[in-house]
């Protein structure tokens, strides 16, 4: 077992309850965001947080060869990787739908209004959720331009290991819910290099010799 994993397996339920609560305080602020711009009341929940191997990451977007929107936002500050946002079709579909007021299907085009629709969303749960986890850990969060893809699962995970150069071994997983008529689930994947995840990890409490 090696430095990092020896952290891991000390993560227990106290760090994770944190992790879901400041979680939880991010969906909040980018519920209050979301309801403002489409002018109707919009509830979000963090039912699920966990931190699993990159490998097993796919299986949370529901497999290697499902098709999924995804927003990839690189990350800098105290903690260096990536932020990477997705949903399935018809999620995507209905946010955008709701957003730009028009039925849309992304499997058949993604315009520049779809685009922007969808990364304007993924701002929103991004900053809400990393500004959340800045002011927790007492630590700055900087994001770059995010990077939009529809793809399959694995092609895009393949793309952000790419994208972000050398990637950690795992990822912060929050799982997301947009409650009411939407029924709208989305993930938000934290995934920090290896000596982030260290310093998270040391934030948390989490420190082994």
């Amino acid at each position: 077992m090696n430095h990092i994993d020896d952290k891991l397996a000390k993560l227990g339920p106290i760090q994770l309850d944190a992790l879901r609560e400041v979680a939880s305080i991010g969906a909040g602020n980018a519920a209050t965001s979301l309801s403002e711009m489409l002018n109707d009341k919009i509830q979000m929940k963090v039912p699920k947080v966990s931190i699993l191997p990159i490998d097993l990451v796919p299986e949370i977007m529901g497999g290697a060869d499902n098709l999924i929107a995804a927003i990839l936002v690189r990350i800098m500050g105290d903690i260096n990787g990536g932020v990477l946002f997705t949903l399935g079709n018809n999620s995507a579909n209905k946010l955008i739908s709701l957003l730009i007021g028009e039925e849309v299907n992304i499997e058949d085009n993604i315009g520049e209004l779809e685009e922007s629709a969808l990364k304007e969303v993924a701002n929103i749960l991004t900053g809400s959720n990393l500004n959340a986890f800045s002011q927790m850990l007492d630590i700055k969060i900087m994001p770059d331009v995010p990077a939009l893809a529809h793809d399959m699962a694995g092609a895009i995970l393949e793309v952000a290991f790419i994208e972000l150069g050398q990637i950690g071994d795992y990822a912060l997983v929050i799982e997301t819910e947009i409650l009411g008529n939407l029924e709208v689930n989305g993930q938000f994947f934290v995934i920090p290099n290896p000596e982030s995840l260290d310093f998270m990890l040391k934030r948390l409490g989490v420190d082994v010799d």
